[in-house]
């Protein structure tokens, strides 16, 4: 009880100013989203081309007691860290020797890797699906199969990124199991069963993963994808060992197609050097944590090629492996002094996280170069500062129509409708099969007076992504057609 509880205070001190921390980036999106914000859209959670149906619910639940208010959301992203981390504290202590657990779960509950998953709001699918799979580990460690397959299912309605899961029961948990109490001696003839089952559930939820990024707008081509993901495996690893450089959107390119196979071949390479030498403990865990990887740095559609939260189930992993290595060192204090640097960082991540300003300067200043970061950092500023970054962007990147689209938007807020009405016209040009230009574009035109121009674009965003939301309440405010 006393490990627990330091752990869980530890936790706090780490992550707990989140809980005055408010919404960010893709935060926003839960508002406008009919299906989270409708008393009926409990319903529509569970379409087969929406994603993480179980945390889709809780941010629905989160709206419907809360509404916008930050707090509800942040203090159950807090308390799914603390579960998580009683729960890779239970497993680990059947799994490795006592004082080798509790070091690993304090890597697990402290390292500021894990800071996104527990101060991003939209970030929840990590925690929650993690929190299925510890779950679902104990419950095979206990002999209960079906129960942790059940678990497991859990855990894919809430991340499908999960589906690698059974790969690391398969690499050895397993064979560290009883017989199973619950179903008997008869039942362990069957004991490959549950593995297919959680197998299948696997491969099912990565095929509605893909089949729900087909057509996305901003999704990665598949190959493209894969070759940046060897840089960005690299990148997590560096941070593991050295925590330092962090930011929400670090500039992860898509390499040339020589250096990405390259990078590649040298982590399938160390990969194997671990499985050679797996006895060894520690590298199997290391090998468990690249494992658990694979589905979120491989070649499923994603829009961002790289998020610190896609960390989060990996790091009972590689938190197992830095476990084993701190008990080699005698001295307890060496363990103490690493658990307490990691508070402190992370206490210096959350802080960051706390508002959107100190949020995006960090990452302008550690992607100078990167244009995202400064659209984001713009919505924060005032007109003219926002006006004067945006120009700096479109003259490092002068084809991206986000740009164009943002430097609209500031114009439009300041009643500049005609400059405004270029620069939407500009992003279009530069993309024009992109619902939200044609919306913005639409709105200008309705303060200019041209209502049926208006009408015309509202009408287009809609036809190219009907779930609009902004574009239907727009074409509806519009006066009836002439």
């Amino acid at each position: 009880m006393r490990n627990r509880l330091l752990l869980l205070g530890a936790a706090l001190a780490a992550f707990g100013a989140s809980l005055v921390s408010g919404f960010h980036f893709d935060d926003y999106a839960i508002f406008s989203d009919p299906v989270l914000t409708s008393s009926s859209g409990w319903m529509g959670i569970w379409a087969l081309r929406r994603t993480q149906p179980l945390t889709n619910l809780t941010f629905w639940l989160n709206y419907l007691v809360g509404g916008r208010d930050p707090l509800t959301y942040h203090l159950l992203n807090l308390a799914l860290h603390l579960g998580a981390i009683l729960l890779a504290y239970a497993c680990l202590r059947r799994l490795l020797p006592e004082r080798a657990a509790l070091a690993a779960a304090a890597v697990f509950a402290l390292h500021p890797i894990q800071a996104e998953a527990v101060n991003y709001v939209w970030g929840r699918g990590a925690l929650l699906g993690a929190v299925f799979c510890f779950a679902s580990l104990l419950a095979w460690l206990n002999g209960r199969r079906w129960t942790a397959v059940a678990w497991f299912a859990g855990a894919l309605l809430a991340n499908e990124q999960c589906a690698a899961f059974p790969l690391v029961l398969l690499l050895g948990t397993g064979r560290a199991c009883p017989t199973p109490t619950a179903e008997g001696a008869k039942a362990e003839r069957f004991r490959w069963v549950p593995f297919i089952a959680m197998f299948a559930l696997g491969l099912a939820a990565l095929a509605r993963l893909v089949y729900a990024g087909l057509g996305s707008h901003g999704v990665f081509a598949p190959w493209k994808y894969f070759l940046a993901q060897g840089p960005a495996v690299w990148r997590y690893l560096r941070l593991l060992v050295a925590p330092y450089g962090f930011t929400v959107d670090p500039d992860i390119q898509v390499p040339p197609v020589w250096l990405g196979v390259l990078v590649w071949a040298v982590v399938l390479a160390a990969a194997v050097r671990l499985w050679r030498s797996r006895g060894n403990g520690w590298t199997m865990w290391l090998l468990a944590g690249l494992l658990l990887l694979l589905p979120s740095s491989s070649g499923l559609p994603a829009a961002d090629l790289y998020a610190d939260r896609r960390m989060y189930l990996p790091m009972l992993a590689f938190a197992a492996a830095a476990g084993l290595l701190l008990t080699r060192v005698r001295t307890q204090a060496l363990a103490a002094s690493v658990a307490a640097a990691l508070t402190l960082l992370s206490v210096v991540r959350t802080t960051v996280w706390l508002n959107d300003r100190s949020l995006w300067q960090e990452a302008v200043r550690r992607a100078p170069e990167k244009v995202r970061p400064k659209i984001q950092l713009s919505r924060d500023l005032p007109a003219a500062e926002a006006l004067e970054l945006l120009q700096r962007a479109q003259n490092e990147a002068p084809h991206d129509p986000a740009v164009r689209a943002e430097m609209g938007k500031v114009l439009l807020q300041e009643r500049q409708v005609d400059p405004a009405l270029i620069e939407f016209g500009q992003a279009l040009a530069l993309d024009p099969n992109n619902a939200e230009y044609y919306n913005d574009r639409g709105v200008a035109l309705g303060l200019s007076g041209l209502t049926e121009r208006a009408r015309v674009d509202f009408q287009r965003a809609l036809e190219i992504d009907p779930n609009l939301t902004e574009a239907r309440e727009n074409l509806r405010k519009l006066p009836p057609a002439q």
